[in-house]
């Protein structure tokens, strides 16, 4: 029987097309020499049903388009120099919504010093939205997923699980009929998923750092984004449970502490940089952007966490498209 592409998800279907197609390095962005420096690229497609709660506005919706792709520029220590926008919008919808989105797009590129070139517009029976971002970095201060060192710190930026938890308040929101999010707290994590911030200067500071040996965004989860790093640089993790900076409004949704830490590990959304360093750069880091230690990197390729008992494992869950349910880890943003 052949396998369909829901049943092999996101990342087998993704380790079989570059194996076709002689890609080899795994990274946030494409590279490419010129001259002195790196160009880096990517491109991310967006779709109405699966990534857009039914509370995001137009405007809302154009912003993660476009942030989404700045986020992988960030994680290359990249600076931006453009996008590009293709958008597949259905015939019914309403000119004003349309306008909204390109509202959205414009205002997120010109907010992180770049702007949208041009692009291609067609029709589609469902709102499609494919953005490409275009970046350059120097090539000795480049960072990848490779280069992961053990006895390296791993870290990362900012606070995790605050999308998890802000797409459970909308979907509760949903689910209720009313599709509004009144309390102040939840609103912020709602925020939080559909106005994402993608950490431009603190990619570019970490890469001046010097001190950064490999790095990614984490938009698909803390747990898989340690596997990807895993996988590219032949190392492992331990996590220290309780250095994992959890937002704190998270609380606000999770049951309890334990479903807290699983929003913090396994939902994605939070555009977080996901990095390990050199112990002996972290002052030059820290002067760079705020951070925050949450494990070291194992010289075997095992990926636990240390909850203040035995370790354990983690497992390879997370947002994954391709993936039905939530035993395959992934899981439908609306």
């Amino acid at each position: 029987m052949t396998d369909r592409c829901a049943d092999l998800g996101e990342r087998e279907l993704v380790r079989r097309i570059t194996e076709i197609l002689g890609i080899w390095e795994k990274d946030d962005c494409a590279v490419v020499e010129d001259g002195d420096r790196y160009l880096v690229w990517t491109t991310d497609i967006l779709h109405r049903r699966a990534d857009f709660p039914e509370i995001a506005t137009g405007w809302q919706i154009g912003w993660m388009a476009v942030a989404v792709n700045l986020s992988d520029v960030a994680a290359m220590g990249a600076v931006p120099l453009g996008l590009l926008i293709a958008a597949g919008i259905p015939p019914e919808t309403q000119v004003a919504f349309a306008e909204e989105i390109f509202r959205g797009m414009n205002d997120c590129a010109l907010g992180y010093g770049t702007r949208i070139l041009g692009g291609d517009l067609d029709s589609f029976d469902e709102l499609t939205l494919s953005g490409t971002a275009l970046g350059w970095v120097e090539k000795d201060l480049i960072l990848r997923r490779r280069g992961a060192r053990p006895g390296d710190l791993l870290c990362t930026t900012g606070t995790l699980g605050s999308a998890g938890a802000g797409l459970r308040a909308a979907l509760e929101a949903e689910g209720r009929g009313d599709g509004s999010v009144d309390d102040p707290d939840l609103q912020a994590l709602t925020r939080r998923l559909l106005l994402p911030s993608p950490r431009m200067e603190e990619g570019r500071a970490l890469a001046l750092s010097g001190g950064v040996t490999s790095m990614m965004d984490n938009s698909d989860g803390l747990a898989l984004s340690l596997f990807d790093l895993s996988q590219a640089g032949g190392v492992g993790f331990l996590v220290q449970e309780e250095k994992i900076p959890i937002d704190p409004l998270v609380s606000k949704v999770a049951e309890d502490g334990d479903d807290a830490l699983d929003l913090a590990l396994y939902s994605g959304g939070d555009f977080e940089l996901l990095f390990t360093l050199n112990p002996d750069r972290i002052d030059d880091a820290a002067r760079g952007c705020d951070l925050a230690v949450i494990g070291t990197v194992l010289g075997e390729r095992e990926i636990s966490i240390d909850s203040g008992g035995p370790r354990r494992r983690l497992q390879p869950r997370g947002y994954q498209h391709m993936t039905r349910g939530e035993a395959g880890g992934g899981r439908d943003r609306r």
